[in-house]
């Protein structure tokens, strides 16, 4: 049985899509297919669309670059791989071209995606979710926090958080700021599980809390008793309120669980390009010897630069990449926003690698199973496994 009212509007615009069930749409296909996905052997070089988007990309195959689907009983209409929301249907483009004319009028057309109960639980009212009045207010006062002077006073504390951990010979964070992402990462978890769950219009409240949403609060409640925890210790008369807690958890998710992803990815990377390694070592060793990373040296980091944030067809620039259409690549941006706290994420990952790179030389270990997987950001499903050897540098 096929959903409506859009179906015979949009196949009347030329705009077709897979057979949906009542209810369910296409949410049971969609599991189905990425379960099917997930259960093949990945190899280090293979595509990942198919693997973490097969919906999509067998879809798009099919039905063409526009396509509609539902996610339960609401609608969502695929032009590829951008998100935009309308009403209750879902526009999902990736032609440049149109990205920017979308863009342009992002005030009446890309609309913030409300969070779900359980997405509250997860980023409560911080910086990426509030919206109009109380964003601007928010956004300056982090703005304040992020500018280039206040990074440079930062630059110490990032050395001293990868020291303490290289001399453990441990990459990971302290005690207790891993008990908090360890709880972050679960509900992260328990927010994905629940994103093809499905929905049946003008029911939103439930008579009876499903499990993972009575964890979720669980995890909320443990978050914040977290937090107030770490404040407490380095402020003792700090009045702290709910809007500093959904901060701090904002803060941490989208730095901690995003800079940890990329430092991965760009571990696994150097570990099995080995000539990569070496050349952005050499780089590193020319430009800061044997001494921590400063911050009049960072910029200096061209070939550290591409391995961290570009693939090497970036190497020339963005520009020349994306055939000078900046619609093409946006990183650190949702739509019309920029992340704040991107020249702060692209700082701490120079300094650590550096770090890392003075410290150690990588090799791919031979128990390492690629299997990345979509949890908000791609990470490893079963971690990276690299071997480190101590190496003495000679500047």
């Amino acid at each position: 049985m096929e959903t409506s009212p859009y179906t015979a509007y949009d196949n009347s615009q030329g705009i077709k899509g897979p057979p949906s069930r009542f209810i369910h749409g296409n949410s049971k296909q969609v599991t189905q297919m990425k379960k099917e996905a997930s259960s093949k052997h990945m190899g280090l070089t293979d595509d990942l669309f198919p693997r973490l988007q097969p919906h999509i990309y067998s879809w798009l195959k099919t039905y063409g670059k526009n396509y509609l689907y539902w996610n339960g009983a609401q609608a969502e209409l695929v032009i590829s791989q951008a998100e935009l929301v309308i009403s209750q249907a879902e526009l999902v483009i990736s032609e440049p071209e149109l990205v920017k004319e979308v863009l342009k009028n992002s005030g009446k057309v890309f609309v913030k995606r409300k969070p779900t109960d359980l997405g509250s639980k997860l980023l409560g009212n911080g910086l990426v979710a509030v919206e109009g009045e109380k964003w601007v207010k928010q956004r300056k006062l982090a703005n304040q926090v992020f500018h280039g002077e206040s990074l440079k006073n930062m630059t110490p504390a990032m050395i001293t958080s990868v020291d303490n951990a290289s001399k453990v010979e441990r990459l990971r964070s302290y005690l207790e700021g891993e008990k908090m992402f360890n709880m972050l990462n679960k509900s992260t978890i328990i927010v994905i599980r629940n994103i093809f769950a499905t929905r049946i219009p003008f029911i939103r409240y439930q008579v009876m809390k499903s499990t993972d949403l009575k964890e979720a609060e669980e995890l909320e409640k443990g978050i914040q008793a977290c937090v107030m925890e770490i404040v407490k210790k380095r402020e003792d008369k700090v009045v702290i309120g709910e809007e500093l807690v959904d901060e701090c958890k904002t803060f941490y998710l989208a730095g901690q669980d995003t800079v940890n992803s990329l430092l991965g990815w760009t571990v696994l990377l150097l570990s099995i390009h080995r000539d990569w390694q070496e050349k952005a070592r050499r780089e590193v060793i020319e430009i800061f010897g044997d001494q921590n990373p400063h911050p009049e040296g960072i910029p200096k980091l061209k070939t550290l630069n591409v391995h961290l944030f570009k693939l090497e067809r970036f190497a020339n620039g963005v520009a020349k990449a994306t055939n000078y259409n900046a619609a093409a690549y946006f990183p650190f941006g949702l739509g019309p926003r920029s992340c704040v706290g991107m020249a702060f994420a692209t700082t701490e990952a120079k300094i650590a690698l550096s770090m890392i790179l003075q410290r150690y030389t990588m090799t791919l270990s031979p128990a390492y199973v690629h299997r990345p997987v979509l949890l908000i950001s791609l990470r490893p499903q079963h971690g990276i496994h690299v071997i480190l050897e101590s190496q003495h540098i000679h500047a």
